[in-house]
């Protein structure tokens, strides 16, 4: 295989794997605590979110939150419905930060995940943790290739993570009464959030494939978790917020 095209692919693979930890992790776990999993994997998480994306769960949590207190209303962070597909396809990450950076979006939906030791020393630190990823790249594939896999990397995750909100609003089936939509070819690509409409309508459900035919890929890591004690699910079946649509 070409070292340019080996760098590419493993750098689609960086990119699923940061989506599949985000989702899991940072989405399921920390924001909704649809699961809980022991400590150990919880700092290996918090580790591999660091390295591969920069991201301070914290921060996450908090504009994801919001985005579920004001829903494709005035105060959603990303909605489509406010400000238009592209620029939220486009400009996802800006908007993130900018909620990130507000100190009152922290103070009232994170205030249970307050900075600790770890947080002060590593994980606060983005850069840090994104230099050391590619460090790591360059240690198996040599700088320049290195960069190419990083890029690839970050173009991809920013990308499918700007989907889940940009897509997720605006296209898609509706199978509960709420204004997210669903999407299997997206939940694919981003490991089971495309199925945005199921997650609305039960938030703490750590699930998000409800029927036949709909494909959760981040189901598959919970359940490693779970068969191997590391991690458990709050609900069984899951805790619909939203009925179904007409």
């Amino acid at each position: 295989m070409p070292p340019v095209l080996l760098a590419v692919l493993i750098g689609l693979v960086v990119a699923q794997f940061a989506n599949l930890i985000t989702t899991v992790y940072l989405h399921r776990t920390l924001s909704h605590r649809a699961m809980t999993v022991v400590p150990a994997v919880g700092f290996v998480f918090r580790l591999i979110t660091w390295i591969t994306t920069g991201i301070r769960p914290r921060q996450w949590v908090a504009v994801h939150r919001r985005h579920h207190a004001f829903t494709d209303v005035p105060g959603d962070p990303h909605s489509p419905v406010l400000e238009g597909y592209w620029r939220v396809q486009l400009g996802n990450v800006a908007m993130y930060r900018r909620a990130a950076r507000d100190s009152e979006t922290l103070a009232r939906y994170a205030r249970d995940l307050p900075a600790d030791r770890w947080d002060r020393v590593l994980f606060d630190h983005a850069l840090l943790g994104l230099g050391l990823g590619v460090a790591f790249l360059a240690i198996f594939l040599g700088w320049p290739l290195a960069l190419i896999a990083g890029g690839v990397h970050a173009v991809t995750y920013l990308t499918l993570s700007a989907a889940v909100n940009a897509v997720g609003h605006t296209w898609g089936r509706r199978r509960y009464d709420n204004p997210a939509r669903n999407n299997q070819w997206l939940a694919w690509l981003t490991a089971g959030e495309g199925l945005h409409n199921n997650h609305h309508a039960a938030p703490t459900s750590a699930r998000l494939a409800h029927q036949r035919g709909e494909i959760d890929p981040g189901w598959w890591l919970v359940r490693l978790l779970v068969r191997r004690g590391w991690g458990t699910v709050r609900h069984s079946d899951a805790k619909l917020r939203t009925p179904a649509a007409a």
